[in-house]
């Protein structure tokens, strides 16, 4: 929700500053100097939730996590290229290194903006599966214990639904099928997907992103893109 508030003040400030500086109109320059103060505090602030996602919620190991850092690496260097624009202002006016910047700055932002809004569609960053009885419906988090890890079972769990759960730094998936509980890796082995996010019929579970199929039973792979079965536990 945050996302608006910076690119629409920082598009802003290049396009007054722009307009400024060929009708040489300082006030509008000034317009473009507050803008750009708003944007980049604004930028920060939106930045808060973003970091809280990429290490709370993009799971790790997976092309959601190569493309949250490329989105965050584009999202600070537009802000940069902003302060760095507010720095060549020649007594408080747009100079041409200023739009340079800002332009700079601006083509940044859009990376970034197309990268958030694959993050979100394909990869459903910060898509909540819950109320569908299907996908990540509820995480635990459970201290590792040595060599093995201590699983619940799935009795808390109707047919056909999963949960996260945290073993250590092990992400886990526990389900529930007709014939009882099941355990295996919640990282897809095609582009670490969480499959805990997935959908789980007749002991087979779906990668959300993708569409790849694992038999929760042996690891086996019922259908690609992935090419390598994934490792079960007992429950």
């Amino acid at each position: 929700m945050l996302i608006p508030f910076p690119f629409a003040f920082l598009t802003g400030a290049l396009l007054f500053d722009a307009v400024g500086r060929w009708r040489r109109k300082p006030e509008l320059s000034q317009t473009g100097r507050h803008l750009t103060a708003a944007g980049i505090g604004a930028g920060l602030l939106a930045a808060v939730p973003g970091i809280v996602d990429y290490f709370a919620s993009v799971p790790p190991q997976s092309s959601a996590k190569e493309r949250a850092t490329k989105h965050a690496l584009s999202n600070v260097s537009g802000l940069a290229l902003f302060g760095l624009s507010w720095a060549l202002r020649h007594n408080g006016t747009a100079s041409a290194g200023t739009l340079a910047a800002q332009t700079a700055g601006v083509a940044m932002m859009s990376v970034g903006g197309w990268l958030g809004g694959t993050l979100v569609y394909r990869n459903q960053i910060g898509v909540d599966h819950r109320y569908a009885d299907a996908g990540k419906w509820k995480e635990q988090s459970l201290p590792a214990a040595g060599d093995r890890l201590a699983l619940p079972a799935g009795d808390d769990l109707g047919v056909n639904q999963m949960k996260l759960v945290h073993v250590g730094d092990h992400r886990v998936a526990v389900g529930r099928t007709e014939e009882g509980s099941c355990a295996f890796q919640d990282r897809c082995t095609h582009k670490g997907g969480p499959l805990s996010d997935g959908v789980l019929i007749n002991g087979v579970v779906q990668c959300p992103w993708h569409g790849s199929q694992f038999d929760v039973r042996t690891g086996e792979v019922k259908a690609g893109p992935a090419k390598e079965p994934i490792e079960t536990y007992p429950a």
